[in-house]
């Protein structure tokens, strides 16, 4: 099989768990059972779609998988997603694999029916981890931060939706 198949080929989709909005640097995450995403800027209410927008960081998503290895990397029997400030959790679906590494067969996400994301990379941790889970959070990130976004086109998504993996030359829903 080659490698231009074997980019395209997911198991199944995943699921949108959680919702986090971050109004404003500095506040906490807000979570929310439905936003709206925004074409080329973001979730509506969260401080990345407000100024400019049009960047490559306008959502940020971890996999729900990722949060019980962060806990034990950490020390902790559980940790909540609102700490690591990104927006969607998403479980089922390797994030990583949502991004192709061959230019020839871009991938994109659709959340629900109605919204396409672009992936444009990973989500490095910041200072701000150390903060908000104690010494060697930074550390701990490292590797399981998540992945950034690009809108491409907007809608309303819910806790609950189906999260596909697609070739981009495929059809909407």
């Amino acid at each position: 099989m080659l490698l231009r198949e074997l980019v395209a080929r997911v198991p199944a989709p995943g699921r949108l768990e959680e919702i986090w909005l971050r109004p404003a640097r500095g506040t906490a995450a807000v979570g929310v059972a439905e936003a709206v995403a925004m074409d080329n800027r973001g979730l509506q209410g969260d401080r990345s779609a407000a100024g400019r927008g049009g960047g490559r960081r306008q959502v940020t998503l971890i996999q729900a998988e990722h949060l019980p290895v962060l806990a034990a990397l950490l020390g902790r029997p559980a940790l909540p997603a609102s700490l690591l400030r990104r927006n969607l959790v998403v479980s089922g679906l390797n994030l990583l694999a949502a991004r192709s590494p061959l230019p020839a067969v871009p991938l994109r996400l659709w959340l629900g029916d109605e919204v396409e994301l672009e992936i444009t990379g990973p989500c490095e941790p910041c200072s701000r981890m150390e903060e908000a889970l104690g010494p060697g959070g930074y550390a701990a990130m490292r590797g399981h931060g998540g992945v950034t976004a690009r809108v491409l086109r907007g809608g309303r998504l819910r806790v609950g939706d189906a999260v596909r993996c697609v070739v981009a030359d495929a059809a909407a829903p």
